[in-house]
C-alpha cells in the first residue's frame, strides 16, 4: 500500500541526505564495484522462526518463513552488535497486499534468506502494534525516496540509525527496481569496506529527521487558514467523480467532515457539492462492497471503481461518521443507509463477542487480491436465475468482466459490482418505483451473500487496538444519536467496557493491543486521544456521567506523560515509553487523523463542558505548535481545521434539565440531534447525576427546570439565554434567531 508524502519532509530534505546512503548502494550496484562476486550461501531452513512466539497476526504470518526473524527488541540488536551486522528492518501490516507478495517472492525464497541471515539480522514489526516505529522509520523512507508505504524496507546500524529505505523489493532486479539478490551483497560489500561512508550517511539522516521532528511555535491559527484549506481542497477537487485528485483515491473521510463544516459556517454550495458528489460516488463505486457492506481501503483509479480490497476498521468508523453527518445536514436516506450497513458490517463481522471490535480484513483470498468480491455473469446467472439480468444490468457486469488485474492489465472475466446512477434514475428507467427497485435489489443480495459466505474468506485481523475502537465507538455513539438508534450506543458501550476491561492497566494507563486474551504494548497518543472522542460522544448518546469522567480522567493521563511543556502539543509516544531514534509528534491527517489534531477537538469541548479555561488555552497551544507546517499547506490538516472551526466559529452550549425516561425529555433531545450542530455539548443534568455532573461542571448547579418540565438552558459563542420548555424556541435560539 502506498502513501502520501508528508509536506513536512520535502521541506526538511536537505542535498546531503538526498545523495547519502540510498546514492551510494545504488551507484555501488548499478557499478557492480565488489570485492568478490556473492558466494552461494548454503541455508536450512527451521520449521518455525522466533515470531512463532509472538501475538501480532502479521508477524505469526511469516513465523515459517526461512528468514531468521527476529521481533523488534533488546535481543535483535544485542545480536547485531556481538555479531557486527546491519540490520534489515521490515515493517508491514496483516492486510497489506504487497506485504504478501513480497514475502511470498522473498521471505519464502531460500536464496533470498540465506542472503538476509548472512548479512543483516532482521527485524519485522507490525506497524498496527507500533506505529511509534512505523511513523519514524516512514518519515524516513520519505525523507531519502519522497514516498512512502508498506512494505516499508529499511538498513541501519544496530543503534537503530537508518541508512537505506525503501518499500517493496522483488527477488530479482526487474524494471528499474532492485531485487534483493542483487542488492543484499552490495550492502554487505559497503558494509565490509565502506562502512564510515554508510556510518555518516546514517548520521545525516539521523541528524535531519530530529530537525524535522522539532516544531516551532508560531502564531495562532485564525479562519484565514479555514479558508485556505477550502481554497486548496477547492482546486484538487475532482468534479466528474468527485474524490480529490485525479489518480489514486483515498476517502479521507475527515476532508468531507470539515467541508460539512464550511458549508455550516459559510453557507457556500459548493462546498456541500463537493461532500455530496464524494459520498455518492464511494458509494456507488467498488469500493463499497455491495454485497456485504463496508468499505474498501482506497480506489485505485480516477472512477472509484477498483480497489484495493482490504478492509479497515478505522475507515469504517470514520466513513461512517462522515456518511452520518451528511443525514444531518441534507436529511438524504441514502446516506444513513450506507452509515446503517457500514455499522451491519462491522457489528456482524468486525466485532469480537466480548465487545471489542476487529481491527482488518485482507485484499486476498486464496491468493488472488479481491477475488472473494467479485462475480461472472456466469455466476450470477447460475445465482440470481430469472432475476439476473436486473442485477447485471443495475450493477454493470459485462461477459469480459470489468475486474483489470493492475499488473497486467487485461479484464479477468469477473466484475466489481458497481452502479453509475442513482438508484431513483434506474428504476424511472425501467417504469420502476424505487422502493420496489430497492426491494428486489435487496433479495439478490442477500442471495449472493449467503451463496459468497460459502467462499473462501480473506484473512480476518483479529487483534483489538485501543485507537482504533475509540474510533468506532464514537461512530457508533454519532450514528445512535443522528438515527435515534439506542442499539448502536449499547455497542459502542460495550466495546468501551472491553477497553477497559482487558486494556486499561491499574494504575489507569491504557495499553494499544489486545489478542488471544493478551493485552500488551504501551498506548500512545492516539490511543487516549481517540478513546477520549469516543468516550464524548458516548456520553451525549447515552448521558452516563461515567462516561464523561472517564474521558476526563483519560485525557490528564494523555496530558501527563505526553504533553510537550516546551513547545506544547503532544508527542506520539508516552515519556517514559521505550527509548527510540526521535521523540516525535504527529500532526498529518493522513488516513487517520493525527492524534493532535483529535485531541485539539477534544479539550475545546472538554473546555466547554466543564468550564475551565485552561483545557481551551491548551487547545490553543497545539494550534500554535504546529502553525508553521500547517499554514504551508493546511487541506493536509483538515482534522486539526475541524478543531479551529470549533475554536473561530459558531458554537453552543446546551444544558438540559429533565428526566432521560419522561417523553418531553426526549423529544427536546431528538430535535438536537436531528440537527447538525458539530461545535456543540450537549449536558442532561437529571435527578440521579445531578450531583456528579455539578463537580465536573458546576455552572450546571443552578439549572433548574421549569414547572417540572423539561427545560434547556442555551448558551451561544458565550452569551447565554433564558431558559425555555419549547423545543421550537431552544432551536431559535440554537440557529441565533
Amino acid at each position: 500500500m502506498r502513501i502520501r508524502p508528508r509536506t513536512v519532509w520535502s521541506v526538511m530534505l536537505t542535498a546531503a541526505v538526498l545523495v547519502a546512503a540510498v546514492c551510494l548502494i545504488v551507484e555501488y550496484s548499478r557499478n557492480d564495484v565488489m570485492a568478490e562476486p556473492p558466494t552461494q550461501i548454503e541455508h536450512t531452513a527451521p520449521d518455525k522462526n522466533r515470531l512463532q512466539y509472538e501475538k501480532s497476526p502479521y508477524l505469526l504470518q511469516h513465523a515459517d518463513n526461512p528468514v531468521d526473524w527476529y521481533a523488534w527488541g533488546d535481543e535483535a540488536f544485542a545480536a547485531a552488535r556481538d555479531q557486527d551486522k546491519p540490520i534489515f528492518l521490515s515493517i508491514g501490516y496483516s492486510t497489506c497486499h504487497w506485504c504478501h507478495v513480497m514475502e511470498h517472492e522473498s521471505f519464502e525464497d531460500d536464496e533470498v534468506a540465506a542472503l538476509l541471515n548472512d548479512t543483516f539480522i532482521c527485524i519485522k514489526v507490525d506497524r498496527e502494534e507500533r506505529p511509534d516505529i512505523d511513523n519514524i522509520y516512514m518519515a524516513v523512507c520519505q525523507m531519502m525516496t519522497k514516498g512512502g508505504g508498506w512494505p516499508l524496507t529499511i538498513m541501519m546500524t544496530p543503534d537503530k540509525q537508518p541508512f537505506f529505505a525503501g518499500t517493496y523489493f522483488p527477488k530479482n532486479s526487474r524494471g528499474g527496481r532492485s531485487g534483493l539478490i542483487d542488492l543484499v551483497p552490495r550492502v554487505k560489500y559497503l558494509w565490509q569496506t565502506k562502512r564510515e561512508d554508510l556510518l555518516k550517511s546514517a548520521a545525516q539522516v539521523t541528524q535531519t529527521l530530529a530537525q524535522a521532528s522539532t516544531f516551532q511555535p508560531a502564531i495562532d491559527l485564525s479562519p484565514a487558514n479555514l479558508q485556505a484549506a477550502y481554497e486548496q481542497l477547492s482546486r484538487r477537487y475532482d468534479a466528474a467523480y468527485g474524490g480529490f485528485g485525479t489518480g489514486t483515491k483515498f476517502p479521507t473521510p475527515h476532508n468531507l467532515m470539515f467541508l460539512l463544516r464550511r458549508y455550516n459556517a459559510t453557507g457556500d454550495p459548493q462546498a456541500l457539492q463537493m461532500v455530496e458528489k464524494t459520498l455518492q460516488e464511494m458509494r456507488r463505486g467498488g469500493m463499497y462492497d455491495h454485497v456485504g457492506f463496508g468499505f474498501h481501503r482506497y480506489s485505485t483509479d480516477r472512477q472509484w471503481l477498483l480497489p484495493h480490497f482490504e478492509k479497515m476498521l478505522y475507515d469504517e468508523a470514520l466513513l461512517a461518521m462522515a456518511y452520518t453527518e451528511a443525514f444531518q445536514v441534507t436529511g438524504k436516506t441514502e446516506y444513513r443507509q450506507t452509515a446503517m450497513e457500514v455499522f451491519t458490517y462491522v457489528l456482524r463481522d468486525m466485532t469480537d463477542p466480548r465487545g471489542g471490535f476487529y481491527s482488518a480484513e485482507d485484499a486476498d483470498s486464496e491468493g488472488e487480491e479481491g477475488k472473494f468480491y467479485v462475480w461472472s455473469v456466469e455466476e450470477l446467472r447460475d445465482c440470481l436465475g430469472s432475476d439476473a439480468d436486473l442485477f447485471i444490468e443495475v450493477f454493470n457486469a459485462v461477459p469480459e468482466g470489468n475486474f483489470v488485474e493492475q499488473s497486467t492489465r487485461e479484464r479477468t472475466g469477473y466484475n466489481i459490482p458497481h452502479f453509475k446512477q442513482p438508484l431513483n434514475e434506474i428504476a424511472s428507467a425501467r417504469g420502476m418505483s424505487q422502493e420496489n427497485l430497492a426491494a428486489k435489489l435487496e433479495t439478490m443480495r442477500m442471495k449472493l451473500f449467503d451463496i459468497r459466505k460459502k467462499r473462501v474468506h480473506p484473512y480476518k485481523d483479529d487483534k483489538i487496538l485501543t485507537d482504533w475502537n475509540g474510533l468506532m465507538i464514537a461512530a457508533l455513539a454519532k450514528g445512535a444519536m443522528a438515527f435515534d438508534r439506542p442499539e448502536l450506543a449499547v455497542a459502542a458501550e460495550k466495546a468501551a467496557e472491553f477497553v477497559f476491561g482487558q486494556l486499561r492497566q491499574k494504575d489507569g494507563r491504557l495499553l494499544h493491543r489486545f489478542r488471544e486474551d493478551e493485552a500488551a504494548i504501551t498506548a500512545g497518543a492516539d490511543d487516549y486521544a481517540f478513546m477520549i472522542w469516543g468516550l464524548l460522544e458516548l456520553y451525549e448518546a447515552t448521558f452516563d456521567i461515567d462516561h464523561l469522567k472517564s474521558a476526563i480522567a483519560l485525557n490528564e493521563t494523555l496530558l501527563a506523560h505526553f504533553w510537550d511543556d516546551k513547545a506544547g502539543g503532544l508527542f506520539f509516544a508516552a515519556d517514559d515509553a521505550e527509548n527510540l531514534l526521535v521523540r516525535q509528534k504527529e500532526i498529518y491527517d493522513g488516513a487517520v487523523p493525527a492524534g493532535n489534531s483529535v485531541e485539539m477537538l477534544n479539550l475545546l469541548r472538554l473546555g466547554r463542558i466543564t468550564a475551565d479555561a485552561k483545557y481551551e488555552e491548551l487547545a490553543a497551544q497545539i494550534g500554535r505548535a504546529f502553525s508553521g507546517q500547517v499554514v504551508q499547506g493546511p487541506s493536509g490538516h483538515t482534522m486539526l481545521m475541524t478543531a479551529l472551526d470549533y475554536a473561530t466559529g459558531m458554537s453552543h452550549e446546551v444544558v438540559i434539565v429533565g428526566e432521560p425516561s419522561s417523553e418531553d425529555t426526549r423529544a427536546m433531545l431528538r430535535a438536537l440531534r436531528g440537527k447538525f450542530l458539530p461545535n456543540n455539548i450537549v449536558l442532561l443534568r437529571d435527578s440521579e447525576s445531578a450531583d456528579e455532573l455539578t463537580e465536573l461542571a458546576e455552572f450546571t448547579k443552578y439549572h433548574t427546570s421549569i414547572d417540572g418540565r423539561a427545560t434547556a438552558y442555551v448558551c451561544r459563542n458565550y452569551a447565554c439565554e433564558l431558559p425555555t420548555t419549547d423545543i421550537a424556541q431552544m432551536l431559535k435560539l440554537l440557529a441565533g434567531s
